[in-house]
């Protein structure tokens, strides 16, 4: 299937769900592009870019450099989807996931520069890694407290960081395992806490979806909208309420909450 869909969709990424690996505000109309993609200098001036430099596609999957960004543009543009719950992200052919050692051990602090919110930011991320842990005793994010008040990526004390972002651009946005050290980190807008449906921990969980590999959902096929790329393999059957599935482009839950068919997807990539 050429893609004919949402290439204006990752254009605008931004503003795709409230949500980011990164959850958006509100998700752009789909596109036909068959008329006439954009180049990739229209596309890459209208990709927004975020405070550290990367570029957030997708609503809220980051893009480390230019040069990545272009071969993400070449491939919305020239490849077909595959035909096949959850997928993984997939980097020159390979899964995108953690060693099995590195996944028991998912290390991280919490910026102390959220305020009068860092407890809560705390709660979500321990409530929301609960949803990943509960599926596969081999993931275990690991809180280290001692380093919140220097929670930035420069800090080699913890895998990543979640830190406060001002954006209107989404809701928060994350990092897949094969992400620069300077990009892995986690961050998150104030709206997080208005976001109706979406609780928190919903939201928070979908972002560590990303941390651990796993695409949005509503690439494939079957979702009929919000086509991204194929750089990706199905773990499961398509799973329309899938927590990792924007109910913008189709989705059936309107709460982003897990399904047995993500714990099943967990399950088959990083075991029981």
């Amino acid at each position: 299937m050429r893609f004919t869909r949402t290439l204006a969709l990752a254009a605008t990424a931004a503003a795709a769900i409230s949500l980011g690996a990164g959850i958006p505000a509100a998700v752009a109309a789909p596109t036909d592009v068959d008329s006439g993609a954009p180049s990739y200098q229209e596309f890459a001036s209208s990709t927004y870019r975020d405070v550290d430099g990367g570029y957030v596609v997708n609503g809220d999957e980051l893009i480390s450099s230019q040069t990545d960004l272009r071969a993400f543009y070449d491939r919305l543009i020239g490849l077909d989807t595959p035909t096949d719950g959850l997928i993984v992200n997939t980097v020159n052919g390979a899964d995108d996931k953690w060693s099995a050692s590195q996944v028991g051990n998912l290390t991280y602090c919490v910026s102390t520069k959220f305020g009068t919110r860092h407890d809560d930011v705390v709660a979500a991320m321990q409530s929301g890694a609960a949803l990943w842990e509960s599926a596969s005793s081999k993931i275990d994010f690991v809180h280290v407290s001692s380093a919140d008040s220097s929670c930035t990526t420069r800090n080699k004390s913890v895998l990543f960081s979640v830190e406060p972002v001002n954006t209107s651009q989404y809701i928060a946005r994350a990092f897949f395992p094969s992400s620069p050290d300077r990009q892995m980190n986690v961050l998150v807008d104030d709206s997080i806490w208005s976001s109706g449906a979406w609780t928190p921990t919903n939201i928070i969980g979908h972002e560590l979806g990303h941390t651990l590999g796993f695409r949005h959902e509503h690439t494939r096929p079957e979702s009929g909208t919000c086509f991204e790329d194929s750089n990706w393999r199905p773990l499961t059957p398509y799973d329309s309420s899938s927590i990792m599935h924007y109910p913008q482009c189709n989705g059936t839950s309107g709460d982003l909450s897990m399904t047995s068919t993500d714990r099943a997807g967990v399950v088959a990539l990083y075991g029981n």
